[in-house]
Protein backbone atom coordinates (compact mmCIF):
# COMPACT_ATOMS: atom_id res chain seq x y z
CA UNK A 1 0.00 0.00 0.00
CA UNK A 2 1.62 3.68 -0.35
CA UNK A 3 0.95 5.91 3.29
CA UNK A 4 -2.76 7.95 3.97
CA UNK A 5 -1.73 12.18 4.22
CA UNK A 6 -3.65 13.50 7.29
CA UNK A 7 -3.56 16.46 8.20
CA UNK A 8 -1.27 18.14 11.25
CA UNK A 9 -0.66 21.87 12.55
CA UNK A 10 2.77 22.15 11.30
CA UNK A 11 2.99 19.17 8.61
CA UNK A 12 1.29 16.27 7.32
CA UNK A 13 0.96 13.23 9.22
CA UNK A 14 1.72 10.20 6.52
CA UNK A 15 0.51 6.81 7.53
CA UNK A 16 1.32 3.30 6.58
CA UNK A 17 -1.13 2.14 8.44
CA UNK A 18 -5.10 2.43 8.82
CA UNK A 19 -5.87 5.41 10.60
CA UNK A 20 -9.25 3.64 11.80
CA UNK A 21 -7.22 0.87 13.40
CA UNK A 22 -4.66 2.97 15.11
CA UNK A 23 -5.69 3.89 18.96
CA UNK A 24 -7.22 7.05 20.05
CA UNK A 25 -4.14 7.94 22.34
CA UNK A 26 -1.50 7.30 19.68
CA UNK A 27 -3.52 9.59 16.67
CA UNK A 28 -3.19 11.93 19.66
CA UNK A 29 0.27 11.62 20.16
CA UNK A 30 1.15 11.87 16.51
CA UNK A 31 -0.91 15.21 16.44
CA UNK A 32 1.17 16.55 19.27
CA UNK A 33 4.05 15.59 17.71
CA UNK A 34 3.26 17.51 14.16
CA UNK A 35 2.93 21.08 16.50
CA UNK A 36 6.39 20.99 17.20
CA UNK A 37 8.23 24.58 15.45
CA UNK A 38 10.94 22.17 14.32
CA UNK A 39 9.47 19.40 12.66
CA UNK A 40 10.05 18.71 9.12
CA UNK A 41 8.15 15.28 7.98
CA UNK A 42 6.06 12.94 10.22
CA UNK A 43 6.10 9.11 8.97
CA UNK A 44 3.96 6.56 10.69
CA UNK A 45 5.01 3.08 10.04
CA UNK A 46 2.29 -0.08 10.14
CA UNK A 47 3.18 -1.39 13.38
CA UNK A 48 2.69 2.53 14.84
CA UNK A 49 1.02 1.88 19.07
CA UNK A 50 0.86 4.15 21.98
CA UNK A 51 4.43 4.92 23.42
CA UNK A 52 5.88 7.80 26.01
CA UNK A 53 5.66 10.74 24.39
CA UNK A 54 5.92 9.89 20.65
CA UNK A 55 4.37 6.80 19.35
CA UNK A 56 6.29 3.65 18.68
CA UNK A 57 6.34 3.17 14.55
CA UNK A 58 6.95 6.77 14.31
CA UNK A 59 10.16 8.60 12.11
CA UNK A 60 10.30 12.37 13.29
CA UNK A 61 12.53 14.55 10.87
CA UNK A 62 13.26 17.89 12.27
CA UNK A 63 15.58 20.36 11.59
CA UNK A 64 18.07 21.68 14.36
CA UNK A 65 16.39 19.95 17.00
CA UNK A 66 15.93 16.65 19.06
CA UNK A 67 13.22 14.80 21.44
CA UNK A 68 14.89 12.63 23.81
CA UNK A 69 11.99 11.30 24.55
CA UNK A 70 11.08 10.35 20.87
CA UNK A 71 14.03 8.65 20.66
CA UNK A 72 13.55 6.13 23.93
CA UNK A 73 15.19 5.05 26.82
CA UNK A 74 16.71 2.27 24.99
CA UNK A 75 19.34 4.22 22.74
CA UNK A 76 20.12 2.04 19.74
CA UNK A 77 17.86 -0.78 20.39
CA UNK A 78 17.99 -2.96 17.12
CA UNK A 79 18.42 -6.45 15.39
CA UNK A 80 21.08 -8.79 14.07
CA UNK A 81 21.12 -11.72 12.14
CA UNK A 82 23.18 -14.18 10.00
CA UNK A 83 22.04 -17.38 8.09
CA UNK A 84 24.61 -20.23 8.77
CA UNK A 85 25.32 -23.17 6.65
CA UNK A 86 23.14 -25.84 8.83
CA UNK A 87 19.98 -26.71 7.59
CA UNK A 88 17.15 -27.85 9.48
CA UNK A 89 17.92 -31.75 9.11
CA UNK A 90 21.19 -30.65 11.19
CA UNK A 91 18.81 -29.59 13.88
CA UNK A 92 17.91 -32.32 16.69
CA UNK A 93 14.56 -33.24 18.14
CA UNK A 94 14.87 -31.59 21.11
CA UNK A 95 16.15 -28.32 21.02
CA UNK A 96 16.33 -27.77 25.04
CA UNK A 97 19.91 -27.95 25.31
CA UNK A 98 20.60 -25.97 22.63
CA UNK A 99 18.36 -23.34 24.12
CA UNK A 100 20.45 -23.98 27.82
CA UNK A 101 23.27 -23.85 26.12
CA UNK A 102 22.78 -20.11 24.65
CA UNK A 103 20.94 -19.12 27.97
CA UNK A 104 24.36 -20.14 30.10
CA UNK A 105 26.30 -18.51 27.30
CA UNK A 106 24.69 -15.32 27.30
CA UNK A 107 23.12 -13.23 30.10
CA UNK A 108 19.62 -12.47 30.01
CA UNK A 109 17.32 -10.26 32.34
CA UNK A 110 19.41 -7.49 34.79
CA UNK A 111 22.09 -10.18 34.12
CA UNK A 112 26.34 -9.29 33.33
CA UNK A 113 28.99 -11.56 32.69
CA UNK A 114 31.54 -11.90 35.75
CA UNK A 115 34.30 -10.99 33.70
CA UNK A 116 33.89 -8.26 30.88
CA UNK A 117 33.70 -10.26 27.29
CA UNK A 118 36.84 -9.95 25.34
CA UNK A 119 36.27 -8.70 21.72
CA UNK A 120 39.62 -10.19 20.50
CA UNK A 121 38.88 -13.55 21.34
CA UNK A 122 36.10 -13.91 18.08
CA UNK A 123 37.88 -14.14 14.74
CA UNK A 124 36.87 -11.54 12.33
CA UNK A 125 35.57 -8.57 15.60
CA UNK A 126 38.25 -6.05 15.38
CA UNK A 127 40.54 -6.13 19.16
CA UNK A 128 41.41 -2.63 18.19
CA UNK A 129 39.12 0.69 18.90
CA UNK A 130 37.92 -0.46 22.03
CA UNK A 131 40.16 1.76 24.22
CA UNK A 132 39.41 4.32 22.49
CA UNK A 133 35.13 3.83 22.70
CA UNK A 134 35.54 3.72 26.63
CA UNK A 135 37.83 6.23 26.75
CA UNK A 136 34.91 8.36 25.19
CA UNK A 137 32.73 7.56 27.93
CA UNK A 138 34.62 10.50 30.20
CA UNK A 139 33.04 12.39 28.16
CA UNK A 140 29.72 11.39 29.11
CA UNK A 141 27.30 13.11 31.63
CA UNK A 142 28.59 13.10 34.89
CA UNK A 143 25.34 11.86 36.02
CA UNK A 144 26.22 8.31 35.15
CA UNK A 145 29.51 7.97 35.22
CA UNK A 146 29.48 5.70 38.27
CA UNK A 147 27.61 3.06 36.18
CA UNK A 148 30.93 2.75 34.02
CA UNK A 149 31.73 -1.13 35.23
CA UNK A 150 28.05 -2.19 35.49
CA UNK A 151 28.10 -1.04 31.56
CA UNK A 152 31.55 -3.19 30.88
CA UNK A 153 30.28 -6.30 32.15
CA UNK A 154 26.45 -6.11 30.41
CA UNK A 155 28.44 -5.80 27.37
CA UNK A 156 27.27 -8.66 25.19
CA UNK A 157 24.15 -9.12 27.47
CA UNK A 158 20.44 -9.52 26.40
CA UNK A 159 18.10 -7.60 28.87
CA UNK A 160 14.54 -8.21 29.43
CA UNK A 161 11.18 -7.04 27.65
CA UNK A 162 11.07 -8.20 23.85
CA UNK A 163 14.36 -8.44 24.20
CA UNK A 164 15.39 -11.98 22.15
CA UNK A 165 17.83 -14.69 21.20
CA UNK A 166 16.21 -17.17 18.17
CA UNK A 167 16.79 -19.93 16.11
CA UNK A 168 14.69 -19.48 13.19
CA UNK A 169 14.50 -21.88 9.46
CA UNK A 170 13.61 -19.88 6.19
CA UNK A 171 11.54 -21.34 3.97
CA UNK A 172 14.91 -23.40 2.32
CA UNK A 173 15.34 -24.78 5.59
CA UNK A 174 18.56 -22.41 6.11
CA UNK A 175 18.72 -21.90 9.81
CA UNK A 176 19.35 -18.42 10.70
CA UNK A 177 20.86 -17.12 13.86
CA UNK A 178 18.57 -13.80 15.15
CA UNK A 179 18.72 -11.13 18.14
CA UNK A 180 17.56 -8.36 19.53
CA UNK A 181 18.68 -6.20 21.92
CA UNK A 182 19.99 -2.30 22.77
CA UNK A 183 22.48 -0.20 24.84
CA UNK A 184 21.41 -2.11 27.88
CA UNK A 185 21.02 -0.33 31.30
CA UNK A 186 23.65 2.70 30.39
CA UNK A 187 21.85 3.91 27.45
CA UNK A 188 18.22 3.98 29.89
CA UNK A 189 20.64 5.61 32.57
CA UNK A 190 21.49 8.32 29.68
CA UNK A 191 17.99 8.81 28.38
CA UNK A 192 16.31 9.27 31.32
CA UNK A 193 19.36 11.90 32.64
CA UNK A 194 18.91 14.03 29.37
CA UNK A 195 14.87 13.84 29.25
CA UNK A 196 15.03 15.52 32.10
CA UNK A 197 17.30 18.33 31.28
CA UNK A 198 15.06 18.82 28.33
CA UNK A 199 11.92 19.03 30.45
CA UNK A 200 13.37 21.65 32.27
CA UNK A 201 14.49 24.19 29.28
CA UNK A 202 12.57 27.60 28.70
CA UNK A 203 11.77 26.68 24.98
CA UNK A 204 9.91 23.72 26.05
CA UNK A 205 7.19 25.21 28.58
CA UNK A 206 4.95 26.48 26.13
CA UNK A 207 4.74 22.95 24.45
CA UNK A 208 0.98 20.42 24.31
CA UNK A 209 3.14 17.79 25.63
CA UNK A 210 6.32 18.03 28.07
CA UNK A 211 7.16 14.55 27.15
CA UNK A 212 8.40 16.46 23.80
CA UNK A 213 10.66 18.59 25.14
CA UNK A 214 13.56 18.68 22.55
CA UNK A 215 17.31 19.99 22.74
CA UNK A 216 17.87 22.81 19.62
CA UNK A 217 20.92 23.16 17.95
CA UNK A 218 23.90 25.10 18.80
CA UNK A 219 23.42 24.82 22.90
CA UNK A 220 25.80 23.07 25.12
CA UNK A 221 22.54 20.88 26.19
CA UNK A 222 22.17 19.67 22.57
CA UNK A 223 25.79 18.95 22.26
CA UNK A 224 25.96 17.00 25.38
CA UNK A 225 22.81 14.75 24.33
CA UNK A 226 24.61 14.22 20.63
CA UNK A 227 27.75 13.23 22.06
CA UNK A 228 25.99 10.22 24.89
CA UNK A 229 23.43 9.90 22.43
CA UNK A 230 26.00 8.82 19.49
CA UNK A 231 28.23 6.98 22.14
CA UNK A 232 25.25 4.80 23.38
CA UNK A 233 23.96 4.06 20.07
CA UNK A 234 27.40 2.73 18.92
CA UNK A 235 27.48 0.49 22.31
CA UNK A 236 24.15 -0.96 21.17
CA UNK A 237 26.21 -1.63 18.16
CA UNK A 238 28.62 -3.70 19.81
CA UNK A 239 26.71 -4.94 22.00
CA UNK A 240 24.82 -6.91 19.17
CA UNK A 241 27.86 -7.90 17.66
CA UNK A 242 29.62 -9.53 20.63
CA UNK A 243 26.59 -11.08 21.51
CA UNK A 244 26.02 -12.71 18.09
CA UNK A 245 29.89 -13.65 18.52
CA UNK A 246 28.43 -15.75 21.43
CA UNK A 247 25.77 -16.90 19.81
CA UNK A 248 28.01 -17.97 17.12
CA UNK A 249 30.21 -20.20 19.93
CA UNK A 250 27.62 -21.97 21.05
CA UNK A 251 26.64 -23.14 17.43
CA UNK A 252 29.69 -24.01 16.68
CA UNK A 253 30.39 -26.15 19.94
CA UNK A 254 26.66 -27.85 19.45
CA UNK A 255 27.23 -28.41 16.11
CA UNK A 256 30.84 -29.67 15.58
CA UNK A 257 30.53 -32.22 12.92
CA UNK A 258 28.72 -30.14 10.83
CA UNK A 259 31.37 -27.71 10.50
CA UNK A 260 29.02 -24.65 10.46
CA UNK A 261 29.95 -21.21 8.74
CA UNK A 262 28.20 -18.15 8.93
CA UNK A 263 27.44 -15.44 5.98
CA UNK A 264 27.82 -11.85 6.07
CA UNK A 265 25.54 -10.16 9.41
CA UNK A 266 22.41 -7.62 9.01
CA UNK A 267 22.24 -5.58 11.92
CA UNK A 268 20.18 -2.26 12.24
CA UNK A 269 18.88 0.40 14.76
CA UNK A 270 15.61 0.92 14.77
CA UNK A 271 15.54 3.13 17.76
CA UNK A 272 18.17 6.15 17.07
CA UNK A 273 18.69 9.16 15.38
CA UNK A 274 20.79 9.92 11.97
CA UNK A 275 21.71 12.82 10.48
CA UNK A 276 19.93 12.64 6.84
CA UNK A 277 19.77 15.16 3.87
CA UNK A 278 16.40 15.45 2.61
CA UNK A 279 14.64 18.67 -0.12
CA UNK A 280 18.50 20.21 0.21
CA UNK A 281 17.86 20.40 3.96
CA UNK A 282 19.87 18.77 6.56
CA UNK A 283 17.97 16.93 9.43
CA UNK A 284 17.73 15.17 12.41
CA UNK A 285 15.80 11.90 11.85
CA UNK A 286 14.07 9.95 14.90
CA UNK A 287 13.42 6.31 14.01
CA UNK A 288 11.36 5.44 16.91
CA UNK A 289 10.31 1.83 16.22
CA UNK A 290 11.03 2.18 12.82
CA UNK A 291 14.41 0.68 10.31
CA UNK A 292 16.32 2.58 7.59
CA UNK A 293 14.86 1.23 4.61
CA UNK A 294 16.76 3.56 1.94
CA UNK A 295 17.97 1.78 -1.52
CA UNK A 296 19.22 -1.83 -1.15
CA UNK A 297 19.48 -1.29 2.58
CA UNK A 298 19.19 -4.60 4.32
CA UNK A 299 17.29 -4.45 7.97
CA UNK A 300 15.21 -7.19 9.74
CA UNK A 301 11.41 -6.85 10.88
CA UNK A 302 10.66 -9.59 13.65
CA UNK A 303 7.28 -10.78 14.77
CA UNK A 304 6.45 -12.05 18.31
CA UNK A 305 7.75 -15.23 20.04
CA UNK A 306 5.39 -17.50 18.18
CA UNK A 307 4.84 -16.14 14.44
CA UNK A 308 8.07 -15.05 12.22
CA UNK A 309 10.02 -12.54 10.93
CA UNK A 310 11.38 -11.16 8.01
CA UNK A 311 14.40 -10.04 6.48
CA UNK A 312 13.81 -7.07 4.31
CA UNK A 313 15.53 -4.80 1.63
CA UNK A 314 14.78 -1.33 1.86
CA UNK A 315 13.24 0.62 -1.17
CA UNK A 316 14.31 4.01 -0.80
CA UNK A 317 10.95 5.80 -0.24
CA UNK A 318 11.77 9.32 0.50
CA UNK A 319 8.06 10.24 1.37
CA UNK A 320 8.77 7.43 4.79
CA UNK A 321 12.16 9.38 4.73
CA UNK A 322 13.81 5.89 3.88
CA UNK A 323 11.79 3.68 6.62
CA UNK A 324 10.09 0.81 7.35
CA UNK A 325 8.17 -0.82 10.32
CA UNK A 326 10.52 -2.12 13.17
CA UNK A 327 8.25 -5.65 14.08
CA UNK A 328 4.84 -6.33 14.29
CA UNK A 329 4.08 -3.74 16.68
CA UNK A 330 1.79 -4.41 19.80
CA UNK A 331 -1.82 -4.41 19.86
CA UNK A 332 -2.41 -4.46 23.48
CA UNK A 333 -0.26 -3.16 26.63
CA UNK A 334 1.95 -5.68 29.11
CA UNK A 335 -0.89 -5.42 31.71
CA UNK A 336 -4.01 -5.79 29.08
CA UNK A 337 -2.18 -9.07 27.87
CA UNK A 338 -1.45 -10.59 31.19
CA UNK A 339 -5.23 -9.98 31.89
CA UNK A 340 -6.09 -11.60 28.46
CA UNK A 341 -3.95 -14.89 28.33
CA UNK A 342 -2.91 -17.44 30.28
CA UNK A 343 0.42 -19.89 30.22
CA UNK A 344 -2.07 -22.34 28.69
CA UNK A 345 -2.73 -19.50 25.88
CA UNK A 346 1.02 -19.19 26.02
CA UNK A 347 1.60 -22.90 24.94
CA UNK A 348 -0.99 -23.31 22.85
CA UNK A 349 0.46 -20.11 21.00
CA UNK A 350 4.30 -21.18 21.05
CA UNK A 351 3.76 -24.72 19.97
CA UNK A 352 6.63 -26.06 18.30
CA UNK A 353 9.23 -23.43 19.41
CA UNK A 354 11.67 -24.42 22.65
CA UNK A 355 11.19 -21.31 25.12
CA UNK A 356 10.00 -20.50 27.64
CA UNK A 357 6.13 -20.92 28.55
CA UNK A 358 5.61 -19.74 32.23
CA UNK A 359 3.54 -16.70 33.77
CA UNK A 360 7.13 -14.23 33.22
CA UNK A 361 6.76 -13.94 29.10
CA UNK A 362 2.68 -13.98 29.05
CA UNK A 363 3.24 -10.49 28.49
CA UNK A 364 5.35 -11.27 25.21
CA UNK A 365 2.30 -13.77 24.06
CA UNK A 366 1.45 -13.77 20.07
CA UNK A 367 -1.77 -12.71 21.21
CA UNK A 368 -0.03 -9.37 22.34
CA UNK A 369 1.25 -8.42 18.81
CA UNK A 370 -0.08 -7.24 15.71
CA UNK A 371 -0.02 -9.64 12.70
CA UNK A 372 3.82 -9.37 11.37
CA UNK A 373 2.34 -10.74 7.81
CA UNK A 374 -0.26 -7.93 7.47
CA UNK A 375 2.53 -5.91 8.44
CA UNK A 376 4.46 -6.36 5.68
CA UNK A 377 2.06 -5.95 3.29
CA UNK A 378 0.88 -2.89 4.48
CA UNK A 379 4.53 -1.79 3.42
CA UNK A 380 5.40 -2.95 -0.12
CA UNK A 381 6.31 0.53 -1.40
CA UNK A 382 9.10 1.05 1.45
CA UNK A 383 10.88 -2.58 1.71
CA UNK A 384 10.76 -5.86 -0.43
CA UNK A 385 10.99 -9.40 1.59
CA UNK A 386 14.44 -11.36 1.23
CA UNK A 387 13.39 -14.13 3.41
CA UNK A 388 10.47 -14.96 5.66
CA UNK A 389 11.73 -16.83 8.97
CA UNK A 390 10.49 -19.32 11.77
CA UNK A 391 11.66 -19.69 14.79
CA UNK A 392 12.50 -22.73 16.33
CA UNK A 393 13.94 -21.51 19.54
CA UNK A 394 13.52 -18.13 21.64
CA UNK A 395 15.40 -17.10 24.38
CA UNK A 396 13.51 -14.62 26.00
CA UNK A 397 14.94 -11.87 28.66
Amino acid sequence: MSYVELPGANVPIRMWADPKTVEGAAMQQLRNVATLPWIKGLAVMPDVHFGKGATVGSVIAMRGAVCPAAVGVDIGCGMSAVRTSLTAADLPDDLSRLRSRIEQAIPVGRGMHEDPVEPGRFHGVAAGGWDDFWGRFDGVAEAVKFRQERAVKQMGTLGSGNHFVEVCLDLNDSVWLMLHSGSRNIGKELADHHIGVARDLPHNQGLVDRDLAVFIADTPQMAAYRNDLFWAQEYAKHNRKLMMELLKDVVRKEFKKARPDFEQEISCHHNYVSEERYDGMDLLVTRKGAIRAGSGDHGIIPGSMGTGSYIVKGLGNEASFNSASHGAGRRMSRNAAKKRFSTRDLEEQTRGVECRKDSGVVDEIPGAYKSIDKVIDQQTDLVEVVAKLKQVVCVKG
